[in-house]
């Protein structure tokens, strides 16, 4: 069963419809104008930087969940619903990450709306499939950037079926854009590898970094699941308390988006095993930095967490990211 950007977002069932709507969707729409603007409603921040980024002036695009906002749990408002029916497009992540934004979606898609997952180009063969996610595949593949131009390549050509007078602008943005995110992690393999081998291991409060794991070869640990639905036993301390004793792992991770009350948890349960283990920074795992800063862009989250983690691991780290601008470049 191939299982393509509808799977994300419903079940078997409500999938067969979507696939149907989103298919008539596609086929309505609409017509822009070269000097019109077309209006899009993303639903992270890391789906609407990339739209932006290859839309330039020629669309004007929102994203419904800004800085700490927790993808998993996120229940769109009326504003929200309102903002999707009143769209010219919809792009989300999919894969089951806006999982409680099913309904809101298919709503936008009977109306005739087109909405766009940009994972859909993603081969199956590369994405990740944990077993205690039931059968769904790990959504959070913008941290591999490698697998987020794919995802560029999608939002290209869905703007170009959307407003065909911009081919030529959506094209070269794209490439542009492409660029960085390759630029970005060449920097990342770079920096990444002046970490100990040994010490290689990314302790964080939910499993969010694995396609991060994969790419740079870290072990990645979360204390809870891929969603943040799922709760921490104690079974799951201690046996991380176990891993960074035996390891002598001395640093862990909180998150933008999560609550730090695991972590905290971890580190007193290590101290008392004999480990003496520090936060080693707070990680953008669901979504961006805040609005308007370096790390409120998708290029500034990822350079972030990638300079935040080899610093913290023992790695060589220049000051302020690979561009000398994040805002938070001293060690934690």
């Amino acid at each position: 069963m191939n299982r393509g950007p509808l799977s994300a977002i419903a079940p078997a069932l409500l999938l067969v419809a979507m696939a149907t709507l989103l298919g008539c969707a596609e086929r309505q729409a609409p017509s822009a104008e070269s000097d019109a603007k077309i209006t899009i409603v993303a639903t992270t921040g890391m789906v609407g930087d990339a739209v932006r980024a290859v839309a330039g002036d020629r669309a004007e695009v929102s994203s419904l969940m800004g800085s700490g906002v927790d993808p998993h749990l996120y229940k769109p408002t009326r504003t929200d619903i309102a903002r999707l029916m009143n769209a010219d497009a919809v792009f989300y992540n999919g894969l089951l990450l806006e999982g409680k934004m099913t309904d809101a979606l298919i709503r936008a898609a009977t109306s005739g709306k087109p909405v766009f997952a940009v994972t859909e180009l993603i081969d199956e063969s590369s994405l990740l499939e944990p077993a205690e996610f039931q059968g769904h595949f790990d959504p959070h593949v913008w941290m591999d950037p490698s697998a987020w131009s794919s995802a560029v390549e999608v939002v290209r050509d869905k703007l170009i079926e959307l407003d065909p007078p911009g081919e030529a602008t959506y094209r070269a943005n794209a490439e542009v854009y492409i660029k960085e995110v390759q630029d970005l992690d060449a920097y990342a393999e770079l920096v990444l590898s002046t970490v100990p081998e040994g010490a290689r291991v990314l302790v964080t409060a939910h499993d969010a970094f694995n396609y991060f794991g994969r790419r740079y070869d870290y072990q990645v640990v979360g204390i809870q699941g891929i969603s943040t639905e799922s709760e921490a036993g104690v079974r799951d301390i201690q046996r991380l308390v176990d891993l960074l004793v035996e390891r002598k792992i001395g640093a862990v991770f909180i998150e933008s988006t999560v609550s730090r009350r695991n972590v905290e948890s971890l580190i007193a349960g290590a101290r008392a095993s004999g480990q003496d283990v520090t936060i080693g920074g707070e990680l953008f795992s669901d979504a961006m930095g805040a609005p308007g800063t370096y790390e409120g862009t998708y290029l500034g989250m990822i350079d972030h967490n990638v300079t935040t983690v080899a610093r913290a691991l023992g790695g060589d780290v220049p000051d302020g990211g690979r561009l000398g601008k994040l805002s938070n470049s001293e060690s934690p």
